[in-house]
């Protein structure tokens, strides 16, 4: 039994165009992430991407965040090349936009703690900004309801602890 380490890139999607989140599909970012690493390492980077490439653990088009998983020993050449991704297709347009990588993890349950966190430091950049009560009570709701509970936690969604997959 050959057991392979995973690393998980959590990208957020910039864009100024508000329509590219809506059309942000698992296929389209595969295919753009994909078509970059070839621009960027040639045949050998995506030959090596490919195989360890497995695409989309979590893609949340409401938010812009993205999941992806690879091989441990390939991390470094698909975090290389998500800067060069420049544009997404979606339902026969083209929208540009960005990969931004926010964090770099070993399992699923540490990104989504990051992503925690990085959301809750988000909210209270928003909080600071509000301009009456109101905006600022549905931003404090919003803060406090970040949370990771038990039950999500159990909820199956999750690799092995160690980041491990067994081929």
């Amino acid at each position: 039994m050959v057991r392979f380490k995973n690393r998980y890139v959590l990208c957020e999607v910039l864009s100024e165009d508000p329509r590219c989140r809506q059309c942000i599909e698992d296929r389209a970012v595969g295919l753009a992430v994909r078509d970059a690493i070839a621009r960027a390492h040639g045949d050998y980077g995506l030959g090596c991407c490919c195989v360890s490439f497995t695409g989309m653990k979590y893609l949340n088009a409401y938010t812009g965040t993205v999941l992806l998983r690879c091989r441990k020993d390939f991390q470094r050449l698909l975090s290389s090349a998500l800067p060069l991704v420049r544009h997404l297709e979606g339902r026969g347009q083209r929208f540009p936009c960005a990969l931004r990588t926010l964090h770099v993890g070993g399992t699923i349950r540490t990104c989504q703690k990051f992503l925690i966190q990085y959301n809750r430091r988000q909210l209270l950049l928003l909080l600071r900004s509000c301009t009456n009560e109101e905006e600022r009570r549905s931003v404090r709701q919003a803060v406090l309801s970040c949370s990771l509970t038990e039950e999500q936690a159990q909820s199956g969604e999750e690799e092995e602890e160690d980041g491990t997959e067994t081929d």
